[in-house]
C-alpha cells in the first residue's frame, strides 16, 4: 500500500483480535517536531487488512460469497454466507454480516441475517437507498435437500427451487427485518437456477432515474419444448436485471439476456452508473464458446435494457472463470476499478484493474498477493482509499474471507 507519511524513522506493526477479528495495524512514527511532539502520533492508526469471516470459526465451516457496501452513517457493512455443514453451495447456509466503524479495520459481532434453518439462503446483493439511508438486501434462497443440478434439470418443487427476497435495515446494518418473498416479480416461470449478485448493487444518482435501485442477477432457463436438453448445459445460463423504483417496496425485471446459443453465456453480473449516467455491467461467461471469460455491456435507460449484446472484454482475458467485481470511483474524472483473480487457469492472485474510458479498456494496477482467491466485491471507503473484500487462504480460496485497503488506484 502506497504511504505519503512523512519523514518515517520506524514502523511498528501489530496484529490484534477484536471480537475475534484479526486485523493488521501499522502505525507511523515519525521524527520529532520542534516542540518535541511527534506529527502525526495523534493521528489514528492505519490498517492495511482485516479478516471478518475466517472459515471454522461462529459455528460455520466455511465463509463464502462476499458482499460490501458502505451505510449512510459511514460504516462498513460486510455480508457472506455462513456454511454450516460444509463448503458446498447446498445445505444449510446462512446470510450473516459484520459492521466495522473504522474502515475496515477492525469488525463487530457476526450478525445473522438471514437463518438457513437447514435450508440456503445465500447470495447477498445489498444496496443502501440514497432517499432513506435504508440498507435493502436481496437474496436467494432453495430447500437445502435439492442441489443447483436437479434445480437447472427441472427436478424439484416450485417450493423446492429458487427463490427471491427482500428485507431491509434502517438503523444501518445492525438489525434487518425479515425476508419477504418477492418471486413472483422477480422470477420468469420458464426459469430454474436463479441468483442475485453476488457482490454489491447500485442506487442511480442521474438522470431520469435518480433513485431507482439496480440489483444485477442471472438465471438459467429450460429448454425449448422438443429438446433432447436437460437445462443443465451451461447454454441455458442467462443474466438480467432487477429494478426499484420505490425504495425496495416493489420490483420488477429490466433487462433480460436470453441468447441460449452457447456463444456468450452470462452468469453473476454486477454493475457500475458511469459518471455519464449509463449502467456498465459486467459478467462471468459460465464456458460459453467465445475467446474469453468475462462480458460486458451498457444500458442508458437505467437497466430497462442493454444498450447492445454482451461481448466478450478482451482486456480481461487474464481472469478464470469466476465472479468478479466493478465499482465506479467518485468524481467526473474518476476511474471504473474492477476486481477478480488473476490467473486465466485457476482462482489465484486476485488483482485489481482500473480503466479510464468507461469500460471500454482495462490496466491491472494492483496485485493483493499470488495466494489462491475466488470472490470478491469492492467498495469506496473514502476520496483516496478503496476497499476490497475477498475470499482467499494458503491451500485453498475459501478459507478466509480478508478485507483489504488500497489507496491512490
Amino acid at each position: 500500500m502506497k504511504s505519503s507519511i512523512p519523514a518515517l524513522r520506524v514502523l511498528v506493526v501489530t496484529t490484534t483480535a477484536v471480537l475475534g477479528v484479526l486485523a493488521t495495524s501499522v502505525v507511523a512514527l515519525a521524527d520529532p517536531g520542534p516542540d518535541g511532539e511527534r506529527e502525526g502520533a495523534r493521528d489514528r492508526p492505519s490498517c492495511d487488512s482485516s479478516v471478518p469471516f475466517a472459515s471454522g470459526t461462529e459455528g460455520y465451516d466455511t465463509f463464502r460469497i462476499p458482499a460490501v457496501v458502505t451505510t449512510a452513517d459511514g460504516a462498513l457493512l460486510a455480508f457472506a454466507e455462513g456454511r454450516v455443514g460444509g463448503a458446498g453451495d447446498t445445505g444449510n447456509i446462512d446470510v450473516v454480516a459484520r459492521r466495522s466503524d473504522d474502515g475496515g479495520c477492525t469488525w463487530g459481532a457476526l450478525l445473522l441475517v438471514a437463518g438457513g434453518e437447514g435450508d440456503t439462503r445465500g447470495n447477498p446483493a445489498p444496496v443502501v437507498d440514497p432517499a432513506t439511508g435504508r440498507v435493502v438486501l436481496l437474496t436467494s434462497f432453495n430447500s437445502g435437500e435439492v442441489t443447483e443440478a436437479q434445480i437447472m434439470r427441472g427436478e424439484v418443487t416450485p417450493e423446492q427451487s429458487r427463490r427471491v427476497f427482500v428485507q431491509t435495515s434502517d438503523d444501518h446494518g445492525r438489525t434487518f427485518g425479515p425476508p419477504r418473498e418477492i418471486t413472483e416479480d422477480a422470477k420468469l416461470p420458464h426459469w430454474r437456477w436463479y441468483a442475485t449478485g453476488p457482490g454489491h448493487a447500485v442506487a442511480l444518482t442521474r438522470g431520469e432515474h435518480a433513485g431507482r435501485l439496480v440489483v444485477p442477477a442471472n438465471h438459467s432457463a429450460a429448454p425449448p419444448d422438443g429438446s433432447t436438453d436437460t437445462g443443465q448445459e451451461a447454454k441455458y445460463y442467462g443474466s438480467h436485471a432487477l429494478l426499484s423504483d420505490d425504495g425496495g417496496a416493489t420490483w420488477r425485471i429490466g433487462y433480460v439476456d436470453d441468447d441460449y446459443e452457447g456463444v456468450n453465456n452470462s452468469n453473476e453480473s454486477i454493475a457500475a452508473e458511469l459518471p455519464d449516467g449509463r449502467l456498465y455491467f459486467n459478467v462471468r461467461d459460465q464456458n460459453g464458446t467465445s475467446a474469453g471469460n468475462r462480458l460486458d455491456s451498457y444500458s442508458s435507460d437505467g437497466g430497462e435494457t442493454l444498450d447492445r449484446d454482451f461481448a466478450v472484454q478482451p482486456t480481461l482475458s487474464d481472469v478464470p472463470v469466476v465472479q468478479a467485481t466493478v465499482l465506479q470511483l467518485e468524481g467526473r474524472r474518476a476511474p471504473l476499478l474492477f476486481a477478480g483473480p488473476s490467473v486465466p487457469t485457476r482462482r489465484a492472485a486476485l488483482a485489481v484493474w482500473r480503466s479510464d474510458d468507461a469500460g471500454q479498456t482495462f490496466t491491472r494496477v494492483e496485485t493483493l498477493s499470488e495466494r489462491p482467491a475466488a470472490y470478491s466485491d469492492l467498495v469506496q471507503i473514502d476520496r483516496r482509499t478503496v476497499g476490497v473484500l475477498y475470499e482467499t487462504g494458503t491451500e485453498g480460496p475459501y478459507e478466509t474471507i480478508e478485507f483489504r485497503r488500497l489507496t491512490d488506484l
